[in-house]
């Protein structure tokens, strides 16, 4: 299956790509906060090593994770007067 451009989205794909994306950076959110919870843990417990290290790249991996650009979702929303 082909990836689509935001722009090139019907109205009803843009709005459940918003609602998807949505519950996906609630999920996001509530992981990178366990796994920085994690890492304050280990810096605490046992000082900088490579248990720390994983939960960090697991964090940046899920903050770059996002399909579209939320602005550019944004913007489609307003220009097609939808929500």
């Amino acid at each position: 299956m082909e990836e689509k451009k935001p722009s090139q989205l019907t109205d009803q794909e843009l709005l459940q790509e918003v609602k998807k994306q949505k519950s996906t950076s609630i999920i996001n959110a509530f992981l990178i906060g366990f796994l920085i919870g994690i890492i304050f843990y280990s810096i605490i417990k046992n000082s900088l090593g490579f248990f720390t290290l994983i939960p960090l790249f697991l964090a940046y991996k899920l903050i770059n994770n996002s399909k579209y650009n939320a602005k550019e979702l944004e913007n489609l929303l307003k220009e097609r007067n939808l929500k």
